[in-house]
């Protein structure tokens, strides 16, 4: 059993799982680790919404999940396209947003994690293009290629 297979879903979709969660994997780099932006920036709502967005996403996929609403895969990667849009943290969002994807299909669904490209996408490169280019086709409603890219 991994890591990522232990967490439950009660605990996986709370407020204080994705501060903890950012918090863990960026404290050594930033102090406000784990912290909701005070900013607005170039993505996500106002600032001050981020906890009320957050939770609204949160509620939303304890529905999807009680009720398979959508295919494991497209219910995991609707997650993370939901919560890097909200962009709550200052920064990290994008490497938060795909390790609570992975949470969600070891924990929730024992399945295999996403490959993500197979590739370090915090630098520029082709795999990272592509992996933004899925992520505006999400934005204008089409979650295929997010979906496709996570597996490939």
């Amino acid at each position: 059993m991994t890591l990522i297979q232990k967490f439950k879903q009660e605990n996986i979709f709370t407020e204080e799982f994705i501060k903890l969660l950012h918090k863990k994997m960026l404290d050594d780099v930033w102090s406000w680790a784990g912290s909701f932006r005070r900013s607005n920036k170039n993505i996500g709502g106002h600032w001050t919404k981020v906890g009320v967005d957050l939770k609204g996403l949160l509620d939303d996929t304890n529905y999807w999940v009680e009720n398979e609403t959508y295919p494991q895969d497209e219910l995991a990667i609707r997650f993370k396209h939901r919560l890097v849009n909200i962009h709550c943290f200052p920064n990290g969002n994008g490497r938060h947003s795909r390790l609570m994807a992975d949470i969600i299909m070891g924990s929730i669904f024992k399945k295999p994690l996403f490959t993500w490209g197979k590739e370090n996408l915090v630098g520029k490169s082709k795999t990272r293009e592509h992996y933004i280019s899925a992520i505006r086709l999400g934005d204008k409603g089409d979650i295929s290629p997010l979906i496709e890219f996570a597996r490939n």
